[in-house]
């Protein structure tokens, strides 16, 4: 029986109802009267040793109620900020220092938190922030990963007196050299991942109350991994995780940026025990553009080697990542996926790739939706289309020609993954259909007939999504309803929702009656949160597993109740029945009964389950792209025309809201493709402060998307999904710029950087003599 709620139906979210009329709630939400607010005065100096920190005037500004500094966060005895993501055997020679929440001695970037001011008001915050004296020594700043790496540039960490944090280095350098010496045609390209910022819709924001009676700290977040930021924040103050409460409520996108802990959460959290008082703080969005941890930032030189019939023989990849002044939670794991995805979708015999994370005096770098992920589909793909051009063969046909088969499932990849399912040929095949790939050559005459150039660009792309163990409760409450306690956390992907429909299909239990308990570190025990494309396919696995134990409980209650065995009862459709008999019980009768002092001891109080699930490995999901473009070789605006999206991410639980993950991340996608870019210049000042200076996609900017899908349901997890929400952005990037050299290639354009603006496009356009 296919239910309407259950799952693979197109069910509409049950939580827009409150974002569509104004209940949502957010951090800044809970400033109800007497909350004090919080201010962070922060270093304009790119490097400087701290001299002096005067907060007389300050502390003594009207509604002050504290000015703290890092003297007072040294004196207080509390701990720094540490990097979750470096893992044995595949970060190597790392090199890092416990990185304070606020300045010390010395400041290390643009907005680097040098004081804290707790004031009433907002206002009266700010007012007493210009008020704070800092004296300064500066010391010389350098803002580009590959200028810091060389000899004689300025030192941000006595621990890492090259600048490098760690490398990844993975495959077989002898053999892809020598492979790359024998080779029939060799492809080399230079690439540049731009520095991205992720701005979410509800910006940073923390809330801090000290339970005067006994110190509790109850911590309001707006974050995507609730209890792993109350084990750092405890870690960081010193206390036992069992006086930090953990509150995220509704949380206004995060993207990667909101996946770990941040200085300011750290210094609201100290404030509020130190005043025994309740302290929020709400970053505004130039703040936000200034200390966010950013995203990519990567440059990368590509080496692919091919024999005479076009066949791949060797990758060859050499990356630096610019993680900024310190490595934060997240840092170890865009290099590690750039380099651990670099083969994509291809047979690639040998290979290796050595990727550095180098210190800048920049804002940390976070991951930023796809991390790494979107870099390796863009080298390879790049790559790819050089490589045809090169040898004069047809995009499409060389991509066949080396593509992994289906046959060829499990496949065992150079480096470190083995792929075990997906269809790479059919899913590229549609696409060109959907795409009408055979009728470009038209569209492109009639683009030249009216003085405009028109290009068709292609990329296939995969990732590795679910990460970890996760863990999901599920109750059965007397009346029949249900609660979900989740580990995961939604903010945005509407969890709410298909959890639900799991339940419901599972159980049997209305949909409306399902409950999804999320972000309260009280209630939800453990949970790894919501990044990599993982919730449905850890937390989905977790969720069936404890749906599982119910059942499983149901029977014995049943069995108990009904005078029989259990193993003769059968669950179907919400009802336990004796197995070739009319005698059955409702679920929701064994529920209520089982809350009853009517039952055996062993057969416990309650009818709940708890499962954990861990993923050996990783999911694969997969897809390919077709984008088409314009270009205005008089102006160099680029107009995106159409993208079609072809994916393969397992078992689809609501086509509706994949629709909706897809559609978000091609539209980041194309906008680090066209427009996007964080800017410091030569002294290290941030240039692109505000959304007059930072480009963001607009409406207009999004062309008519098409998505399919082609599911393979991979059988690593117990529903069969491979994760979806990165996989839009994984793939836009190199399909838009795919289009646009291929518009641009009657003119001699072979290649150009993102983000590739009018001015860029112009550029190039002129220098190839068009």
């Amino acid at each position: 029986m296919t239910l309407k709620f259950g799952i693979g139906q197109a069910v509409t979210r049950k939580e827009d109802a409150r974002f569509l009329t104004g209940q949502g709630r957010y951090v800044e939400d809970l400033a109800a009267p007497g909350t004090l607010h919080a201010v962070i005065v922060r270093s304009d100096r790119p490097h400087a040793d701290v001299l002096s920190v005067d907060v007389t005037e300050a502390a003594g500004a009207e509604g002050v109620r504290a000015v703290l500094t890092g003297a007072d966060y040294l004196a207080d005895g509390h701990g720094g900020l540490s990097c979750h993501t470096l893992f044995p055997g595949m970060h190597r020679d790392v090199a890092t220092e416990a990185a304070l929440p606020i300045a010390t001695d010395r400041v290390r970037f643009v907005g680097m938190p040098v004081a804290v001011i707790v004031a009433t008001s907002r206002a009266a915050a700010r007012d007493a922030a210009e008020l704070v004296q800092i004296d300064y020594d500066e010391r010389a700043a350098v803002t580009d990963a590959g200028a810091a790496a060389l000899d004689g540039a300025p030192v941000l960490w006595d621990a890492a007196p090259d600048n490098v944090a760690f490398r990844v280095e993975l495959g077989d350098a002898a053999a892809t050299e020598a492979a790359i010496a024998a080779a029939h045609h060799v492809t080399r390209l230079s690439f540049v991942n731009q520095r991205l910022s992720a701005n979410a819709m509800e910006m940073r924001a923390c809330r801090a109350v000290c339970d005067p009676r006994d110190g509790q700290l109850t911590f309001h977040a707006s974050t995507q991994a609730p209890n792993t930021l109350r084990g750092d924040i405890a870690d960081a103050l010193g206390l036992a995780q069992t006086r930090v409460r953990v509150l995220a409520e509704d949380v206004g996108g995060g993207f990667g940026m909101k996946g770990g802990v941040y200085p300011e959460d750290i210094l609201v959290a100290w404030a509020a025990l130190r005043l025994r008082a309740c302290v929020i703080w709400q970053a505004d969005r130039s703040e936000s553009l200034l200390s966010d941890y950013h995203g990519r930032d990567q440059r990368v030189e590509g080496v692919l080697a091919l024999d005479a019939e076009g066949r791949i023989t060797a990758l060859k990849v050499t990356g630096d990542y610019n993680t900024g002044a310190f490595l934060s939670a997240g840092a170890g794991v865009s290099p590690m996926f750039a380099s651990t995805l670099a083969t994509g979708c291809y047979r690639v015999p040998v290979a290796h790739v050595v990727s550095r994370a180098i210190y800048t005096n920049t804002s940390p770098t976070q991951p930023y939706r796809g991390a790494g992920r979107p870099e390796a589909a863009y080298l390879i793909e790049r790559l790819m289309d050089a490589a045809a051009r090169e040898t004069g063969r047809d995009r499409v046909e060389m991509r066949r020609l080396n593509m992994v088969t289906a046959g060829e499932m499990p496949y065992r990849t150079p480096l470190v993954y083995t792929i075990d399912s997906g269809d790479f040929g059919a899913v590229m095949a549609r696409a060109l259909e959907a795409a009408d790939w055979a009728g470009a050559e038209t569209r492109k005459a009639h683009a030249r007939a009216a003085g405009k150039l028109r290009g068709i660009g292609i990329a296939l792309h995969m990732e590795n999504a679910g990460l970890g163990n996760e863990t999901m409760e599920l109750r059965v409450e007397p009346d029949g309803t249900a609660t979900v306690l989740a580990g995961t956390f939604s903010h945005g992907q509407g969890h709410e929702t298909v959890f639900a429909q799991m339940v419901s299909e599972w159980l049997g239990i209305p949909f409306d009656a399902v409950r999804v308990v999320q972000g309260d570190t009280d209630a939800v025990r453990f949970g790894r949160g919501t990044v990599a494309s993982r919730s449905m396919i850890n937390g989905g696995g977790s969720l069936r597993l404890a749906t599982d134990q119910v059942i499983d409980k149901a029977r014995a209650i049943a069995a108990h109740l009904m005078e029989v065995r259990p193993e003769d009862v059968v669950f179907e459709a919400g009802r336990l029945s004796v197995a070739g008999t009319d005698k059955a019980m409702p679920l929701k009768q064994v529920a209520a009964l089982s809350y009853k002092p009517i039952l055996p001891p062993e057969l416990g109080i309650g009818l709940a389950g708890e499962g954990g699930f861990k993923l050996e490995g990783a999911t694969y999901p997969n897809g390919c792209q077709v984008a088409e473009v314009e270009v205005d070789p008089e102006t160099g605006e680029a107009r995106l025309l159409s993208i079609v999206s072809i994916d393969d991410v397992g078992t689809v639980l609501n086509p509706l809201l994949l629709d909706g993950q897809l559609v978000g991340g091609i539209a980041q996608g194309l906008g680090q493709a066209m427009m996007e870019q964080v800017v410091y210049d030569d002294e290290g000042q941030v240039l692109t402060g505000s959304f007059m200076d930072y480009a963001m996609p607009r409406a207009e900017d999004i062309p008519p998307i098409r998505v399919e899908t082609i599911p393979t349901p991979t059988a690593s997890n117990p529903l069969g999904v491979k994760g979806a929400g990165e996989a839009g952005t994984v793939g836009a990037t190199p399909a838009v710029m795919s289009a646009l050299v291929d518009a641009l290639a009657p003119l001699g354009v072979t290649h150009i950087d993102m983000p590739a603006t009018p001015r860029r496009v112009w550029q190039a356009i002129r220098d190839a003599g068009g």
